[in-house]
């Protein structure tokens, strides 16, 4: 899997790109996406700009103003999700995800339905995704007290300072390299509904330090009483993290174990295979995977759901085996 495509639909509604021309379309059945494009980029206009534009209905030309403007577009205040795209081109440190969290938090009272919200849906041509520079988005989870889902790609800068939710069901957060300090920040959260915990951890190479022991509460089933699904994903680990969960107690309440995206071997699946609470899961998801087809088979003969596509083959070097993450630059 490449970072190459928006997304499509997001909180089970259409996306469409939101431009001035058109406007808001219906925020019964579709999402906007908000994004700079290069064009855009290459004539100095800001982010802030066009979100500004979005709230307000019209074009937008002193960038300087405070984000304040009252609600002109109705529909604005009706919409349930948003998806932000790309805020800027070019890596640097003035170019973070704060001044986006920022405007989204000072428009908290004219986004009274949100419920869904992702930050960073940024194609790799955009800027790949190690080089998106996020920020501390805790703000965001106290502004909109209804957020049920939230996702982030890009895990550079990227904090959980205060994670605190009574309703948030789903969070998702897409690197190629998470931090082991942001996975604490993120399992030391109250989130007592959350279902569905995905996190893409990476390689060391961009940052992905993370290691099973700093997962061991979240293993334990000691976090999120109501988590149904778990995805540790798109992780060089995940061997390591097969074997661990072949034990551990978190799986008993699971209906969905993600472990795509990674370099799993044979040794990963042999632990999955030979473990009682794995064979009582709803489903298992390895896709991008490094397995032999013997495996494999064993695997799909479990008598749950498995998704066991897009098998890899390792490249060898001048003696040296290499396996690679599905998304790490």
């Amino acid at each position: 899997m490449a970072i190459d495509e928006h997304l499509e639909t997001f909180a089970g509604k259409t996306m469409y790109d939101w431009n001035v021309e058109s406007g808001i379309q219906n925020p019964a059945t579709s999402i906007p996406r908000i994004a700079l494009s290069w064009e855009q980029s290459e004539a100095k206009q800001t982010w802030l700009d066009h979100f500004k534009a979005f709230l307000t209905g019209r074009r937008v030309a002193d960038s300087s103003q405070k984000f304040t403007a009252f609600l002109e577009d109705v529909q604005a205040s009706e919409i349930t999700g948003l998806v932000v795209g790309s805020w800027q081109f070019y890596s640097g440190e003035e170019d973070s995800s704060q001044p986006v969290v920022e405007a989204l938090v000072a428009a908290r009272e004219k986004l009274p339905y949100l419920t869904a919200l992702f930050l960073g849906d940024i194609l790799s041509e955009e800027n790949e995704i190690s080089w998106i520079i996020q920020s501390d988005v805790s703000p965001l989870f106290q502004a909109f007290p209804n957020l049920q889902i939230f996702g982030v790609r890009g895990a550079q800068d990227l904090k959980f300072s205060a994670l605190n939710h009574e309703n948030l069901k789903t969070l998702i957060v897409e690197s190629g390299g998470l931090a082991a300090q942001t996975v604490c920040e993120i399992l030391g959260a109250d989130l007592p509904e959350l279902e569905h915990l995905e996190l893409w951890l990476g390689t060391d190479e961009y940052g992905g330090d993370t290691t099973v022991a700093d997962l061991q509460a979240l293993l334990a089933g000691d976090l999120f009483p109501n988590l149904k699904t778990l995805g540790l994903r798109n992780s060089i680990i995940v061997d390591e993290l097969a074997a661990a969960l072949a034990g551990a107690p978190v799986v008993e309440r699971l209906q969905t174990l993600d472990l795509s995206l990674g370099i799993l071997t044979d040794a990963g699946a042999q632990s999955l295979l030979q473990s009682d609470r794995v064979r009582r899961l709803k489903k298992l998801d390895l896709h991008h995977h490094f397995c032999s087809a013997e495996i494999v088979s064993q695997l799909e003969n479990l008598d749950i759901e498995v998704d066991a596509s897009d098998p890899q083959v390792a490249e060898d070097y001048d003696g040296a085996t290499y396996r690679y993450v599905a998304v790490s630059e």
